[in-house]
Order: structure tokens, then sequence, then C-alpha cells
């Protein structure tokens, strides 16, 4: 059996990889594995939604556990409820940014933190054993429909209180934000324009994974009505992109290293983490103030483990995904949006001049499909061979992937954890270097893959 878990939970296309039978024996192992008496359930907006609900909850009755289906809510306001509600266990069933084909299940504990690797390689050999806790029949788990909402709301306005009367466009993209996203905004005292703010599990409006190309009517909104700002969330609301007042796009690393500088200033210092694929302008940012950059694996548990491991001010990876400790351990796109707008009114400054104040160096990436069962092998043999190629690096590290430190830049490869491909990203202080880099690696990959 290959192996379940993936970078960010169990994932995969519906009906092919994620079948309702896997769902819920997943469910039974949980519930088999961590005992839990006690279980929240949230899901996004995705088609299958419903269908992957009713399997889970089916898993999780067979073992006895009580369920309370918290319905359509962002993954953070599941991750939170989960703590919130003395629950055992949390579920979150979404695919996140993938497309509308594929759904997940990711696993929360009982502090709403995601299931570690051993803990996930534990509920794996409770699948491949075929041995689950199934309850008699008189004590079997029931189901309870609650609203989680309020809970999460009330946290974020304790946590954030605004003054001026931000006017934003906001689009959930159709994902589990939809009304979340708006009504949280508002009742910061934003004045909101919304699109595609309804909920639609094909995401007809734009892509689920919120970038520069999917953006752009979000981008033409905030100019032709001269608001501060837009904010785009992905498809289960752990993301959170910006449009500047201009229209512009935010660079994901410019923002993320432009916030850590802002909380390490306000800390005096301290360590921000980050993953092996965010630019090194996030090390320039701290460095700046006095604080330090420890990188990890990608994937929103490794940040978490390595926050709370180091006593971490703040994490972020360089897709949107921000991680708060003060409020909780789940990368959180609604939170993120409201502390952004605290952070650019505590500075007084508009949303390009928050982020001018970070260099601007050319980072470029690439995708290049290879089977799950091959994609882990090629990257090991390519480390080796990188070493040959770019003979005058700095640095070689196998965090996550090869990384090699160069002089005027690096590169990353890894396998995604969650599809069958394997990325590359590179970066360089000049476009022309960050070209160069990007032949060379590709030209090796496609040699690797195709081999």
């Amino acid at each position: 059996m290959s192996k379940l878990f993936g970078s960010s939970g169990v994932r995969g296309i519906v009906s092919v990889d994620l079948t309702p039978v896997l769902t819920c024996k997943v469910a039974s192992a949980v519930a088999t594995y961590t005992k839990a008496k006690k279980a929240v359930v949230g899901k996004d907006t995705r088609v299958s939604g419903n269908m992957i609900e009713d399997a889970l909850v089916c898993g999780l009755q067979s073992c006895g556990v009580d369920v309370f289906l918290v319905g359509y809510v962002p993954t953070p306001v599941c991750a939170y409820a989960t703590k919130a509600y003395g629950a055992d266990v949390g579920f979150m069933l979404t695919a996140s940014h993938n497309p509308a084909q594929y759904n997940g299940i990711k696993v929360f504990n009982g502090n709403g933190l995601s299931l570690t690797d051993p803990q996930q390689l534990a509920v794996e050999k409770v699948v491949v054993e075929n041995r689950y806790g199934l309850a008699d029949w008189r004590e079997l788990g029931s189901t309870t429909a609650s609203d989680a909402t309020a809970t999460y709301i009330k946290m974020v306005n304790d946590s954030v209180s605004l003054k001026k009367k931000w006017h934003i466009v906001v689009d959930p993209g159709c994902g589990a934000a939809f009304s979340m996203g708006p009504a949280l905004l508002k009742s910061l005292g934003c004045k909101i324009t919304a699109l595609n703010a309804q909920p639609d599990g094909y995401f007809p409006a734009r892509k689920s994974e919120p970038s520069v190309e999917s953006l752009h009517d979000l981008s033409k909104a905030v100019a032709a009505l001269g608001a501060d700002i837009g904010i785009a969330f992905d498809g289960d609301a752990d993301r959170v992109a910006f449009i500047d007042e201009t229209g512009g796009f935010v660079n994901f690393d410019r923002s993320l290293a432009a916030y850590s500088g802002y909380v390490l200033k306000r800390s005096g210092g301290g360590i921000v983490v980050t993953n092996v694929e965010a630019s090194m302008c996030v090390e320039t940012m701290a460095e700046k103030y006095g604080g330090k950059v420890v990188r990890t694996r990608v994937g929103d548990i490794y940040l978490s483990e390595a926050i709370v491991n180091n006593g971490a001010v703040f994490g972020g990876e360089p897709c949107g995904a921000w991680i708060y400790p003060q409020q909780h351990l789940c990368p959180d796109g609604l939170l993120s949006a409201a502390m952004f707008l605290a952070a650019l009114e505590d500075t007084g400054k508009t949303v390009s001049e928050f982020v001018g104040e970070v260099p601007e160096y050319i980072t470029l990436r690439e995708n290049f499909a290879c089977k799950n069962d091959a994609k882990y092998g090629v990257v090991d043999q390519i480390g080796d061979l990188l070493k040959t190629v770019f003979s005058d690096y700095i640095e070689f590290t196998t965090v996550d992937g090869v990384r090699l430190s160069l002089k005027n830049g690096w590169l990353l490869i890894r396998a995604s954890g969650t599809e069958p491909l394997i990325r590359l990203t590179v970066e360089g202080r000049t476009l022309a270097v960050a070209k160069d880099i990007t032949t060379k690696a590709t030209a090796l990959i496609h040699k690797q893959v195709e081999a």
C-alpha cells in the first residue's frame, strides 16, 4: 500500500485516489489510533464534500465517536473549533488550492495541530492491518450540527482592532470563505465589496489557487473602485493573497518578508519560521530587525512544529499560508487578512509602501510531471548530479528535497507532497541569473524523469 498522507493530509482525485471506502477507513483508523470520543468535522464547498463527509462520519460513528458537524467553514475555523470544543480530533475535508476534482482529509489533534509524521504513519498502519476499534451497536457515535463561526470571529476580534474604515474588495473564489470572509472583515468595521462570494464547488469564477493570473478580475476591481486593498482566499481559506491599492498583485514572498519584518520589529527580534522554498528576502528583513530565520520542509505541520520547538513569534510559507502562534497553530488566511490590515494601520502605510521595503529578487518556479511512486527516487538521484552541474555551490542541504545555495541565488528540487509532480524553485539576484540556473536545472530534471 502506498503512503496515504502527503504534506497536507490525505489528498487525491475523487473516486480515483480518494474513494468513500478509503475515507471511511481513514476515519476509523484515526479514531482507533487516537481513541477519540469527540470529533469536529468541517468541509469546503467542493461538489464531493457531502459524499466524503458521509463516508467519514460513518467511519467515526462506527468507532463510537460523537461528531460535531460544523458545515462549510474555512480550514482554520475547523482547526480552531477542534480545540475550542474540547474535541479529541478534528477533520477538514478539503483539497485546499487544488482543482475541483480533488478532495482531501486534513486531520487535527485536540490542540488544532495537524498530525505529525509518526502519528500519520501509525494511522496508516491501522489501515494496512485492517484492525479497527469498532464499537458495540449500543455505543455507536452520534452527530450534532454546530455553528463554529461565532467562536472564531470572537477570537479574531479579540486579536485585532481597526480604527480606519478600510475599503476592501474581497474574493473568496466560491470557496469555504464565501460567507465568512466578507462577514469577518465587516465585523472589523471595513467597507466590503465582494466578488465570487457564493458557494460553488466547481470553482467557475477562477482557480481555487490565488495567483496573479487567477486574480485578474480582483485587480481590476480594486483599481476601478479606488479601494485600499484586495484580499483573496484559496479554496479552504488557509491561504491569503493581497492586491495593492493600484491593483497590483503582491508577490507572496515579499508580503511574507514584509510582515515577518514587522513582527520582529514589534517584538524586538526573535525567530520566524519559513520553508525551504521561501525567498532569501525573508532573511534580509529578519536580519534588519534583529531576527533569525529557521527553515523547514514544505508543509504546515513542519512549520507548526518548528514554531513550537523554537518559540518563534511568527511563521509562514510563500503561498500565503501564515501561522500566528499566539492565536493557534493552523495556517489562517482570514486571521492573516485582519493582521495585515492592522500592520498597515499601525505603520500608516499603504500596501505598496509596506511591501516596498522588501528587496525584490527574481523567483522562478517550474513543475515536472512525475508519477507518485517515482518522484522521491528521482529527486534523490538528482542530488549528486546537481553538485557536478553547479560545482561552485556554497551550501547543499536535504531538509526537503535537495537545495543548493549559490553565489547569486539558490535552487530547490523537491517532490510535491500532494500531487504527482517534481517542483523546481530558483531564485537569483537578477533575472539573468535566475534564468541561467533554471535552464541548467530543467535539463537535468527532464533527463532524470525520462530515464
